[in-house]
């Protein structure tokens, strides 16, 4: 961390989980400024009461807006390009949204970036943009193309990108859903308990961006070894850790759902 002593850094989209992920690492370091560059002014006024710190700035900006991320950028020294539109659901029904923000406001931030001198940039990406079947991971395989390119031309400032697997917990992700319904004694909700998914905490999710800032070279791409369950064994394993005896109710009778066995420890860590 002694990297970052005195820097300045920006977090586009950080308002988000990840942003407060970073805030809770960061804020009680020797850092010099964070900046937060989002659309929402009521999450920033919730995180500016909430954390009142002083090195904390807030800028109300999209990254769709080339002009408002290079005025946040401004004397910034690193840059997380977390701004995204995540849900797999929204991106189909609107994929040119997801093309205007992921894609070409990714294109924006390292525009900016290098034309500001800004020293390093990490690009949050996902595993949907591998073989992407989906708007979402299509526009996530587009957005790492475009950063990777940049390298190519921006001398000064290093582009890295990280490819997350599902963040636990994090907003819209589906461990909160099926917590709430447990408590609100609702059936749990499973589409197919067969799909697969690469599950990561967002510490880990943190010390990956924090390994590309350190050791990454310009137009390096990060993978995180990563353990995997089936949303099957996740429904069960949250259900169990909570001891509750809520219905698992699938999309179709076809499936079922085996007993998991390596999954609880790493839920435990997220919902404890």
């Amino acid at each position: 961390m002694t990297e970052f002593k005195g820097k300045s850094i920006l977090i586009t989209g950080g308002t988000g989980s990840f942003g407060n992920a970073v805030l809770k690492r960061f804020l009680g370091t020797d850092i010099g400024e964070i900046r937060i560059l989002s659309r929402d002014e009521k999450k920033q006024d919730d995180m500016r009461n909430f954390y009142q710190n002083s090195k904390l700035r807030f800028h109300i900006g999209d990254v769709r807006n080339y002009e408002s991320v290079r005025a946040a950028m401004e004397g910034v020294h690193y840059v997380f390009q977390a701004a995204a539109l995540k849900q797999v659901p929204s991106c189909e029904f609107f994929p040119g949204e997801a093309v205007r923000t992921n894609v070409l406001g990714t294109e924006n931030v390292v525009n900016a970036a290098a034309d500001a001198g800004v020293k390093n940039v990490i690009c949050l990406s996902t595993d949907k943009a591998v073989y992407p079947i989906n708007a979402m991971g299509m526009s996530k395989a587009l957005m790492e193309k475009v950063a990777l390119a940049k390298t190519r031309s921006a001398k000064n400032t290093k582009i890295c990108v990280t490819r997350y697997g599902n963040v636990m917990c994090s907003r819209g992700s589906v461990i909160p859903l099926f917590i709430e319904q447990i408590r609100g004694k609702k059936p749990i909700t499973v589409t197919d308990p067969n799909m697969t998914r690469f599950i990561m905490s967002l510490e880990e999710a943190i010390d990956l961006v924090l390994f590309a800032f350190e050791n990454g070279s310009p137009g390096d791409l990060y993978v995180q070894k990563s353990p995997a369950c089936t949303m099957g064994d996740l429904a069960i394993a949250v259900k169990e850790l909570f001891g509750a005896d809520n219905e698992i109710k699938l999309s179709s009778p076809k499936f079922r759902i085996p007993r998991p066995f390596a999954v609880i420890v790493p839920i435990y860590t997220c919902v404890r």
